[in-house]
């Protein structure tokens, strides 16, 4: 069983719920990165979303752009995010970890490589917000071969036909996105969000994480009401480019751990 899986069925058997909290690796700093990831796991996280910088990132909002215009400035590159996993797994090998990016740094690599590269530093998830799940077998193949699991996004107006595909090819859970917009939104809609998840349980038997529009532990509290994971970024990087290099841990570990806690109370 994956650490994924393994993660995901202990918090089921325990009827907890999920906390996925994302940051971009490089931002504020490359040195930084690690040691955000563990504050984010003493905090409570149960699986890790690490932002691979890149310079399109057409579904984030003004917060994670930021974020990664400073990973960027700062030479970030996937092999150095590689890297970053490989030294945080010299601590902690239980705490899964899964990349959140766009296709075009993992085409660059090339599929077979990033695969190799990625298994050997720890990585336990990918996903690609740009990559169509109707395109995706070949690399789901390759990454299955790698104990990777292909993480995929579904969003209000994803059709039917769509979610039906997605439940076929995921592996670990599948990421919803609460609202119509780019991350760090504000217009989080409760009673649409739960409207909606009977349809997507019909057709994906894994866990359903709930992302985009989540500010505060009263947000994270009314998702976790409904969805199997709440996932957590742009009130987090927010955080990280408030504190500053100086409290960025110790500020991230206290805001997380404030949310672990609401979560815990749903």
């Amino acid at each position: 069983m994956s650490r994924i899986d393994s993660r995901l069925s202990a918090l089921k058997q325990q009827q907890r719920k999920a906390l996925i909290p994302y940051i971009t690796a490089g931002d504020p700093t490359k040195a930084l990165t690690v040691p955000l990831m563990h504050a984010l796991a003493a905090a409570g996280a149960d699986i890790l979303e690490i932002g691979v910088p890149f310079s399109d990132p057409m579904a984030e909002g003004p917060v994670i752009q930021r974020a990664m215009e400073r990973a960027l400035a700062n030479q970030v590159s996937l092999k150095d995010v590689l890297a970053m996993v490989a030294e945080f797994r010299q601590r902690d090998a239980d705490t899964p970890v899964v990349l959140m990016g766009y296709a075009n740094p993992v085409e660059a690599m090339g599929y077979e490589t990033f695969a190799q590269q990625a298994s050997a530093a720890g990585v336990d998830g990918l996903l690609t917000v740009d990559f169509p799940p109707e395109e995706a077998s070949g690399l789901v193949d390759i990454l299955d071969r790698h104990g990777i699991a292909p993480i995929f996004l579904l969003a209000p107006t994803t059709p039917e036909s769509r979610i039906e595909t997605v439940g076929k090819l995921a592996r670990g859970y599948v990421y919803y996105v609460s609202l119509r917009g780019v991350t760090g939104a504000a217009n989080l809609d409760m009673s649409e969000v739960a409207a909606r998840l009977p349809l997507l349980r019909k057709h994906i038997q894994l866990p359903i994480g709930v992302g985009f529009g989540i500010r505060d532990g009263k947000t994270a509290r009314a998702v976790a009401e409904v969805a199997d994971a709440v996932v957590i970024g742009s009130r987090l990087v927010q955080e990280i480019e408030s504190a500053g290099e100086r409290d960025a841990v110790e500020n991230i570990g206290k805001l997380v751990k404030d949310i672990r806690e609401a979560i815990d109370h749903a």
